[in-house]
């Protein structure tokens, strides 16, 4: 295993490091005074703007926050994490897979998690990790945060049974991804597909797969118990619109059970 980054350096690092938002600060500075009023609420910066801003190849509406550029799927984990999850609540030692800069930024800081991240990129979280090889012994982590990612791993079953044998009996980890929800089954890419054929296939080049609606059995074939929460919803109209979210976004929350017999 590599070493792993002291948390008192990498928090030290967090500040310096992430290129985007260095270049962008200054501009984030202004457009966030520009963008300043009551239409929308970004909760993981708690900015109060007139609008989200266009994003994305196909310029989704409301969708990046000109305060902290989080997206939909940042906001709606944001949300969930604090209004129906133990994570500010008790101690528990959490992992966070290729962390999303928004939100490490704020979990870091919380002084009931013993909180790791971790990205198969040097330098880009505490320590480098395959989650196809997680060196940690089983029944260790109390909490996983992977989002995003999966859809980028050619090999997600082994993945998903890594994450699983490190989470503890009673864990729970949220394992997002991109799901086409008129999509039944899960395409899987080629080896040999170009990044142009993979962008037309799944909407980015270094996507390997396009998710269906069987990724909740994928899941669970691993062995996770798998809610499917359509929080969003729960929400309401009115939050959607208000937080910037995408109303038929889910989210997965993945149990791992308290008895393993």
């Amino acid at each position: 295993m590599k070493d792993l980054i002291p948390i008192a350096l990498y928090q030290q690092l967090l500040k310096k490091r992430a290129f985007v938002f260095k270049i962008a600060a200054p501009f984030l500075s202004i457009s966030s005074e520009f963008y300043r009023g009551n239409k929308v609420f970004c909760p993981c910066c708690e900015g109060n703007f007139r609008s989200f801003l266009p994003f994305g190849a196909n310029h989704r509406p409301n969708a990046l926050c000109p305060g902290c550029l989080s997206l939909e799927r940042h906001r709606l984990l944001w949300l969930y994490l604090k209004n129906k999850t133990n994570l500010f609540k008790e101690n528990l030692v959490v992992l966070h897979v290729a962390p999303e800069y928004i939100l490490q930024r704020k979990l870091i800081s919380l002084p009931n998690l013993n909180y790791l991240t971790a990205d198969i990129v040097p330098g880009e979280a505490m320590l480098q990790m395959d989650i196809t090889n997680i060196q940690y012994h089983d029944n260790y982590f109390d909490v996983i945060l992977c989002n995003h990612v999966l859809e980028h791993i050619p090999n997600d079953d082994r993945a998903m049974k890594e994450l699983y044998r490190v989470l503890k009996p009673g864990g729970w980890a949220i394992l997002q991804v991109p799901v086409d929800p008129k999509l039944a089954k899960t395409i899987e890419g080629s080896p040999t597909l170009t990044l142009k054929e993979r962008e037309k296939l799944f909407g980015h080049h270094d996507h390997v797969r396009q998710y269906g609606l069987d990724y909740q059995l994928k899941l669970a074939q691993a062995g996770f118990i798998v809610k499917v929460d359509n929080y969003s919803q729960e929400l309401g109209a009115e939050a959607i619109k208000n937080f910037g979210l995408t109303p038929d976004e889910s989210i997965f929350l993945c149990l791992k059970p308290q008895s393993l017999d």
